[in-house]
């Protein structure tokens, strides 16, 4: 007797439908099988789904390795690796990336390590049920999360005109390995580098180059640690100089980010719908006259980096399943002064506004409660950066949040 065919199901990270024939078109030409339930299922999940695309794409790119066409600067030996590439702000990747850095065998390692596949999300794929963490791994949480504020906090006092941001890669680097943890990003999907460092029209994902910071730069800095089996993330963005705290779209674009994150969650608690921080940080956004981008949200994060729960960060998104006491996860609004839209470099991690305006992300990881929520990744009495004033005379805001 021939066993029942198991129904083929939606691998849509917040979905638990049986899987119809829509599928993904990037995976059908790379050969990757991924069935979705719907169109609005495929557009909710684009920004956890296309890290598929990245892997491959990325093992690709290791075994041919595109050609340098532009000639290195004589004097420095650095080159622009996309010259032909249009770009939609005046930020420029400054090549060679500096090999990537040794890890001791003492340090614990993420499933990833060796071979940027994390096999351990990937059976996760598509299954709806969030983990709830027990009294010890909430401990664990806590642990790795107050490691990553200590070398978000290091990295940040490094900043300043000068510094390249592969320099801050070494910080950030250098204070794991002090801490016996593992840097989340390096070799995730292949990323190369121990932090990720967006400079102005960069919304996320920004790759540690040789271009110096400039005064009037604006520069968000993503840290994930790996430390006792658990990963923890945490992001700011911050002011380079005095030029930038002297530009009143750098300062209204950084601080809105910044309102944004801290207005969503004070709305966490048990039985907070995922789709409602979408809600207040769109309206807070449009209010300053910002936007809000679609195609990355928070997740859900614990001994993975990335899984369930997606949190969109846009309003009238349609997120499913609400909040429960022992979840993690993060927010992580990326906030433009224009257009929401975002372009990608030919990298396949730095994600641009597709106007070249500035771009501010802020996020903390979050435990739900009984009543309410815990910032793991709360600031520390002296913690850099912290927010400044709002120019007064950028945004009349209206009593309905629109501008």
């Amino acid at each position: 007797m021939a066993a029942e065919v198991e129904a083929r199901k939606c691998i849509g990270a917040d979905c638990g439908n049986n899987a119809g024939t829509l599928q993904c078109p990037t995976c059908l030409k790379q050969g990757i099988d991924s069935f979705f339930c719907s169109q609005d299922c495929f557009k909710r999940n684009w920004g956890s789904h296309k890290t598929v695309h990245k892997a491959k794409s990325n093992i690709l790119t290791n075994l041919f390795p595109p050609k340098v066409v532009s000639e290195p600067d004589p004097a420095t030996g650095h080159y622009n690796p996309f010259p032909t590439f249009p770009f939609t702000g005046s930020l420029r990747p400054v090549y060679p990336l500096s090999p990537r850095r040794a890890v001791p065998e003492s340090v614990r390692l993420p499933d990833y390590a060796h071979d940027g596949i994390p096999r351990s999300e990937q059976k996760f794929v598509g299954r709806h049920n969030i983990t709830i963490l027990n009294k010890k791994e909430q401990e664990g949480m806590r642990k790795v999360c107050r490691l990553a504020r200590e070398v978000l906090d290091i990295a940040a006092r490094a900043i300043k005109p000068g510094v390249t941001t592969d320099y801050i890669d070494e910080v950030v680097h250098k204070a794991c390995m002090e801490r016996d943890s593992y840097p989340s990003p390096l070799n995730y999907m292949h990323f190369p580098k121990s932090v990720c460092t967006s400079i102005n029209e960069t919304i996320c994902h920004g790759i540690p180059d040789q271009r110096p910071l400039e005064d009037g730069d604006i520069i968000n800095i993503d840290v994930t640690l790996y430390h006792g089996g658990f990963h923890g993330d945490i992001n700011e963005t911050y002011y380079v100089g005095e030029k930038a705290l002297s530009n009143p779209d750098a300062v209204r674009v950084v601080e809105t980010a910044r309102e944004c994150l801290d207005k969503s969650i004070e709305i966490v608690k048990p039985g907070m719908l995922f789709r409602e921080p979408g809600n207040v940080i769109e309206k807070h956004a449009k209010s300053r006259n910002c936007s809000v981008v679609k195609s990355y949200c928070g997740h859900g994060i614990n001994q993975l980096f990335h899984c369930a729960p997606n949190i969109p960060h846009y309003a009238k998104n349609k997120a499913v399943g609400a909040a429960k006491p022992g979840m993690c996860f993060t927010i992580e609004p990326m906030i433009n002064i224009g257009t929401h839209r975002d372009k990608t470099w030919p990298d396949d991690w730095t994600s641009t506004t597709a106007d070249g305006s500035l771009s501010a992300q802020f996020e903390h990881t979050l435990l739900v409660t009984e009543d309410g929520v815990e910032v793991l990744t709360a600031r520390l009495p002296d913690s850099p950066g912290g927010p400044v004033p709002m120019p007064s005379t950028d945004v009349k805001e209206t009593e309905n949040g629109a501008a």
